[in-house]
């Protein structure tokens, strides 16, 4: 039965990427709120076993699952293992990305194709998997009010434009029209679907932005708010959108950014 302190208890969660950065952040508190966790990684077997370690010392429920996301196959294969371990999930956050940077010209096929795959398609082969169980299983009203939760991790470059990166934008404006029409579609079965787009993160990802003194004084520039996000404001958010709190809360974005999106290039005037 969930509680104020364990708003997620009873309920079972796949983190996909839930080895390092934001997904470890979301593993974290996803058990700390009372959910049973699935730990996905594609390669970083290492940091997924440690984030189950911490999971187990904290008194929780985890496990560590290996799958490519972008691997029709190996995703069904997750979610068979998922639910041997822990039964049908009530919860997916479809956290898992990369990012393969080049100026537009230089771009490969293979670095557009690395990104989409993972992005874009790894979530639409997630959430799909997801939805199938969710309906498998119905309904919990003990646990949840909602059928499912589907929480995708998107960016604020699904709507702030990113040169050098054209397919990790692409890839996240996909999302954001893949999360609303899935929402559309699943919402008359109670199943809720939404989106978080963080802002700059301190993750291993993008840590030139922020590592030294200088580099994050740039990065400062482009945040009202005056503070790098941490993967604790992002992990917050997801648990408060997979509880019962947010159960009015359906195909929404929810900007996690210090105000990144404000745009604050125009505070002066533009």
């Amino acid at each position: 039965m969930a509680t104020a302190d364990k708003p997620l208890a009873g309920q079972i969660a796949i983190v996909t990427g839930g080895s390092s950065g934001i997904g470890a952040g979301v593993v974290l508190a996803m058990a700390a709120a009372g959910a049973a966790v699935v730990v996905n990684y594609r390669s970083g077997v290492e940091g997924a076993e440690a984030m189950v370690g911490k999971v187990h010392a904290a008194g929780g429920r985890a496990v560590a699952i290996g799958a490519d996301v972008s691997d029709e196959a190996q995703v069904e294969q997750l979610f068979r293992e998922a639910e041997a371990a822990f039964g049908p999930p009530d919860i997916l956050v479809a956290n898992a990305g990369l990012q393969r940077d080049a100026a537009f010209a230089e771009m490969t096929l293979e670095q557009w194709r690395t990104v989409l795959d993972a992005n874009l398609t790894g979530q639409f082969l997630c959430a799909r998997a997801a939805v199938r169980a969710f309906r498998r299983r119905g309904p919990r009203a003990k646990v949840s009010r909602a059928l499912g939760k589907i929480i995708c991790m998107s960016s604020v470059h699904d709507v702030i434009p990113w040169a050098g990166h054209v397919n990790y934008a692409s890839s996240k404006g996909g999302v954001s029209l893949l999360m609303r029409s899935l929402a559309q579609e699943v919402a008359p079965e109670r199943i809720r679907v939404n989106a978080i787009a963080p802002g700059a993160i301190r993750t291993p990802i993008n840590r030139e932005a922020w590592e030294t003194p200088e580099a994050e004084a740039q990065l400062l520039r482009l945040i009202p708010y005056g503070r790098v996000g941490e993967p604790e404001d992002i992990a917050e958010a997801a648990v408060w959108l997979a509880s019962d709190a947010s159960d009015y809360v359906v195909g929404t974005t929810l900007y996690v950014d210090g105000g990144m999106t404000l745009y604050p290039a125009f505070r002066e005037g533009g």
